[in-house]
């Protein structure tokens, strides 16, 4: 039978999620936090692994998991013991071309459950032109907890990881609460003269007439293995992001604290996304932070940068919200997150009939403040001036059978995969930039999370 139960707790979620995390009780995982509410979603009951011409599922017979969202019980579930012998499991590869939203959309659709909640990433190259590597990892979990106002409800197909997920919840799970972790800060200013000399390429082509706006980044790399956990945990308690998510799928392990909502559809149909471009730096005592705040909202670069990518927005969203519906709100408000003071404005719609929070993802991937201006010349550039991106620049995200999606652009994150760990970061360049001042944005943005990098014991 589903097991469900409460757990009142006082601790922070932010000290729960990464207890569960660091248990080992799970081998993938997702953490992901909203405003008021942390998801921990672990283990494996059905995934789909988006490549190159090919999609891979893997689901369990039968009914499974009902989400944390629904109190509904199903009929039957399958044994817990089935559950943890999902990665034994042959999987279905279907060939899929077109849209790779439609084929990850077909994919979900096809999960023998009627209802579930997934939680994954999505790389940049997503939106490639001729797309190469993982493209994206998508999870059903076997449980699920929900941690919100002092409570957390623990829902799973198994009695017995249900009662083990609550203990370690309340502390009553033997397991010791560790040391807090001791950061070693990486250096943030190596690779300067090779950025330098991308933004200035970008500049030139800007004034070619290639495109608007373009958004460079440099990668990182960190001379350690990482603790990604407690990296996440100390990061997360010195930042203040629009979402944050800590990941271990297959080996690959990220967290991060994204500044900006890329797309967020409810169960109505109505769709939002949060555009941030035009930086300063933040942090630096009040008497400063108010002068780079006065210093963004009125430095005609920063204001055309961000201008150009509400407009942006507001294109892709009529392409599939209903006439009249797309409105723009708070406009260019100054928005904190972290080391960095950021533009920001919210574009929302109501969804046509018909369209999906797919198609709304679809419209609005990779999102125009990590890409730029218009998006198919710039993502040529960003494919010609870098290396692959892989999850930065792409997006974390939650979807359920029901249409809500919620999915945050992937910035101030580190990444860890077979013993290396790196971090990136990029600014957005148009024909009013410099090199040296895109070069001091770069490391501003990678100030947020460079500091709070936790060595792996």
């Amino acid at each position: 039978m589903r097991a469900e139960v409460v757990v009142e707790s006082a601790a922070d979620p932010l000290r729960l999620v990464t207890r569960l995390a660091g248990s080992g009780l799970f081998d993938d995982y997702t953490v992901y936090e909203r405003p008021g509410l942390w998801t921990f979603a672990g283990g494996v009951a059905g995934e789909v692994i988006l490549e190159p011409g090919v999609v891979r599922s893997r689901w369990l017979d039968g009914p499974s998991l009902a989400s944390a969202t629904s109190m509904d019980p199903l009929e039957s579930l399958v044994s817990f013991d089935s559950m943890r012998s999902v990665h034994s499991l042959d999987s279905v590869d279907e060939p899929w071309s077109g849209r790779p939203a439609a084929a990850l959309e077909a994919a979900l659709r096809a999960a023998p459950w009627p209802v579930w909640n997934a939680y994954g990433w999505i790389a940049f190259e997503f939106a490639a032109l001729t797309p190469a590597g993982r493209l994206a990892h998508l999870v059903v979990p076997r449980t699920e907890v929900r941690i919100e106002a002092g409570r957390a409800l623990v829902v799973s197909v198994d009695p017995d990881e249900a009662e083990r997920v609550a203990e370690l919840l309340s502390g009553r799970g033997g397991v010791p609460r560790p040391p807090a972790p001791a950061p070693s800060p990486v250096d943030v200013r190596p690779g300067g003269d090779v950025y330098r000399s991308r933004v200035a390429q970008a500049i030139s082509e800007i004034d070619a007439g290639l495109y608007e706006k373009v958004i460079v980044s440099r990668r990182l790399p960190i001379p350690f293995p990482v603790d990604v956990v407690a990296t996440y945990a100390c990061g997360r308690a010195a930042n203040t992001p629009a979402r944050s998510f800590l990941l271990d799928l297959d080996g690959f392990q990220s967290a991060g604290f994204s500044p900006e909502v890329l797309v967020s559809v409810d169960g109505h149909g109505t769709v939002t996304t949060q555009p941030l471009a035009g930086t300063r730096a933040f942090g630096r005592g009040e008497d400063v932070d108010s002068k780079t705040r006065r210093e963004l909202e009125n430095d005609p670069k920063e204001i055309f940068e961000h201008a150009v990518s509400v407009r942006a927005s507001q294109d892709e969203l009529y392409r599939v919200c209903a006439p009249g519906t797309v409105r723009v709100t708070g406009f260019m408000t100054v928005k904190e997150r972290g080391s960095v003071q950021h533009l920001g404005s919210s574009v929302s719609g109501e969804l046509s009939p018909g369209r999906t929070g797919w198609d709304a993802l679809d419209a609005l991937f990779p999102g125009v403040t990590a890409s730029g201006v218009p998006k198919p010349g710039a993502i040529d550039a960003i494919a010609r001036l870098e290396e692959p991106r892989g999850l930065y620049a792409g997006a974390v995200l939650t979807v359920s059978q029901d249409g809500a999606m919620d999915a945050a652009l992937v910035l101030r994150a580190v990444y860890s995969e077979n013993g290396r760990a790196w971090l990136r970061a990029g600014a957005g360049i148009v024909s009013g930039s410099t090199p040296e001042r895109e070069y001091e944005e770069t490391c501003e943005k990678l100030s947020s999370i460079a500091p709070y990098v936790v060595p792996r014991a």
